[in-house]
């Protein structure tokens, strides 16, 4: 029953068995049993009219949950942002088996199958020539196992609002009225047991909210509720997914017990985050094995001193491709990759696996790996309703607050890169360079909880521009998802698409990188040849009517840009170009020094273009200029003392050449300014 009147939300109630990520089964034959299932939302809900498809009919909805479990309306919209900015995802489950606006948790119904792990045995996720990569036989189960064993109790939440309801665990997955009255019962439930009074006052339910994900820690449980209540007393109010219009009028006189966010670490260990957040330690091993080979190796990350070693200019955002215990799993192998951070969608925890002054293996570049920290949010990139939660956002902006401002890294795109705009470091390499995470990651929203959005910048005529779409209205079409050619469903992105002329029927742009046998560039979900992404800049080549073109890959790429919805926004800042009498320049994957600096005993790292390069007369937008430098660390070193940087003469310009960045010699290029 498509459209059904009760909820104008909800396409269809669906009962759902677990299938595998990529494979998502629609069940037939069940729509007359689960009609059944919602006749005691019918019941109690205004009549069925066609008035009930108003776009406030989920506000209606949050206040009638509100009072049926006198839970203060301003507490379930609270909560209910940090979990999903009031989001349905027409019904499908978060990464964490969380459905609807509460993001009730089913952890088995929806993650049975799905805990993929996305890195490869054969992978190198290190990306450095200097150490051979380990292989092995056989693959190795990393993923958490959510069909056997015990679920967390976060995990689980909609189940106990099934029992405190009534409803069926179908409705509550599929209807946002029965989801919205789940929450509120949850909260009801909590704070009668925490023996509080069912109080009109907000500031009475801190405890309530703090135990909302589910229990998970103190710490965790802390840090939700404050970022609730700061929702609470600033206000939000935005257009869901469904086109429902929400509105939490501010309350700024809301005051409840809570930490004050402060740049300084915890104490906590060693641990290195902001106080605002909820952090642990779960360290990632560092040990020495013997390989399949009988021969002495080690894993899983290298031993620094960094910032004093080497400086600190990048964090790179991935996602895990699956659930966070799957990512805890995956870190605590001593044989096989790291990251410094993973962080948890249903409240924000984060947990800290490598020191801030080693370096870990999570890039697949071992330039960017040296001088970077990698964070990994639980999440799909190919599943764009396996989604990111808005505490899980929030969390991220300010740990990555913490880092820019502890290492003095600007909040810019051309350093919180994603993975998926690190370079490969050879040729061969680009093609199994990592996606992640992926054009669904919200970089402008990201960006405004940083406190660094994306705006205009210069005047029209500037010859620089930032890619800055409306997400939620930016709907290109993707494929992929569940299975090759299929379209995936409409979902906002960050992201443009990139065509050889101003026409929407015109090719793809081609990446001769990643199909060096010329083939086309694709719709795929994965397929970066042909895309911008929020928050980066190019050098405007042309534009036509409601057509921009920049230079991308070496080629002109144009991509629609209409005054009255622009996609992209005026820049400014420093341009490239190749020197005069140069026809034509190289591109590298990394800054590598010169063969002459490297001493004795340590091999030289060839300087290896990559199969694009940068033509007379085109421009690319500058990032960091950077002296060359190759961190050689190949051996174990419990101590940290058994590494050397090898820096040179030689400096490079990072640019942004296509959906990656790529770098430059400073010898090669001259450098102007948008505005001129």
């Amino acid at each position: 029953m498509p459209g059904s009147v009760t909820d104008p939300n909800r396409r269809s109630v669906r009962l759902r068995a677990p299938v595998p990520r990529g494979h998502r089964a629609r069940a037939a034959g069940v729509v007359g049993a689960a009609a059944a299932l919602l006749l005691p939302l019918a019941l109690a809900g205004p009549s069925a009219t066609a008035e009930q498809r108003e776009d406030d009919a989920l506000q209606r909805q949050f206040a009638e949950a509100a009072e049926r479990y006198r839970v203060p309306q301003s507490v379930l919209l609270g909560v209910s942002y940090l979990q999903s900015r009031w989001d349905s995802h027409e019904g499908a489950p978060s990464v964490s088996g969380g459905y609807g606006p509460m993001h009730l948790t089913d952890a088995r119904t929806a993650l049975a199958d799905s805990s993929q792990p996305k890195h490869a045995d054969d992978e190198d996720a290190r990306g450095d020539t200097a150490r051979p990569l380990r292989t092995e036989d056989a693959e190795t189960d990393r993923a958490m196992d959510t069909a056997s064993g015990e679920v967390p109790a976060r995990l689980r939440t909609l189940g106990q609002a099934a029992r405190l309801t009534g409803l069926a665990p179908e409705a509550l997955r599929d209807s946002t009225e029965a989801n919205v009255r789940g929450g509120a019962a949850l909260l009801a439930s909590v704070q009668k047991r925490l023996g509080r009074p069912l109080s009109a006052d907000p500031a009475d339910w801190y405890d309530a909210v703090a135990a909302y994900p589910g229990g998970s820690g103190e710490a965790a449980a802390t840090a939700f509720a404050d970022d609730v209540y700061d929702v609470i007393r600033e206000g939000e109010r935005r257009t869901t997914d469904s086109g429902q219009r929400v509105t939490l009028e501010p309350s700024p006189s809301v005051r409840a017990a809570g930490r004050e966010e402060s740049a300084a670490a915890q104490d906590d260990g060693p641990v290195e985050c902001p106080r605002s957040v909820s952090c642990e330690w779960i360290p990632a091993p560092y040990e020495e094995y013997e390989n399949d080979q009988g021969q002495l190796d080690y894993g899983n990350h290298d031993k620094a001193r960094r910032p004093a070693s080497q400086k600190i200019d990048y964090i790179v955002v991935h996602d895990v491709e699956g659930s966070y215990e799957g990512a805890l799993n995956l870190v605590q192998d001593p044989e096989y990759v790291s990251w410094q951070y993973t962080l948890r969608a249903s409240d924000g925890h984060i947990a800290q696996h490598v020191p801030l002054k080693d370096v870990a293996w999570h890039a697949g570049n071992w330039y960017v790996n040296s001088k970077s920290v990698g964070l990994e949010h639980e999440g799909f990139l190919t599943d764009p309703d396996a989604w990111y939660t808005e505490a899980m956002y929030r969390s991220s902006a300010r740990l990555v607050r913490y880092l820019a401002a502890k290492y003095d890294i600007p909040l810019d795109r051309q350093h919180i890169l994603g993975h998926d705009n690190v370079p490969g470091v050879t040729a061969a390499s680009i093609p199994g360079m990592h996606t992640d995470p992926g054009p669904y990651w919200d970089w402008q929203h990201y960006f405004t909880l940083l406190g660094a959005p994306f705006g205009k910048e210069a005047g029209k005529d500037s010859r620089m521009v930032t890619i800055r779409p409306d997400y939620d209205g930016n709907r290109p079409v993707y494929t992929g998802c569940d299975s090759a050619g299929e379209p995936c469903p409409s979902h906002g992105s960050g992201a443009v698409r990139l065509h050889t002329a101003p026409d929407a029927d015109a090719p793809l742009v081609k990446d001769i990188g990643l199909r060096p046998g010329g083939g086309e560039s694709t719709t795929g979900v994965n397929d970066t040849g042909a895309r911008a992404s929020t928050g980066q800049r190019y050098a405007v080549a042309d534009r036509a009517g409601e057509w921009t073109a920049i230079w991308y890959l070496g080629e002109k790429a144009w991509f629609h840009n209409p005054r009255k919805a622009p996609t992209a926004v005026p820049a400014k800042g420093r341009l490239v170009t190749p020197k005069e009498g140069r026809t034509e320049i190289p591109v590298y994957g990394r800054a590598y020094p010169e063969a002459e600096a490297y001493p004795q005993g340590v091999p030289v790292q060839k300087l290896s273009p990559l199969p694009y390069t940068v033509k007379e007369g085109q421009l690319y937008a500058a990032g960091p200029k950077a002296r060359g430098e190759y961190l050689y660390a190949t051996t174990f070193d419990p101590e940290g003392e058994n590494f050397t940087v090898v820096r040179g003469g030689l400096t490079y310009y990072q640019i942004q050449l296509g959906h990656r960045v790529a770098f430059v010699k400073a010898d090669d290029v001259r450098v102007v300014s948008s505005s001129s």
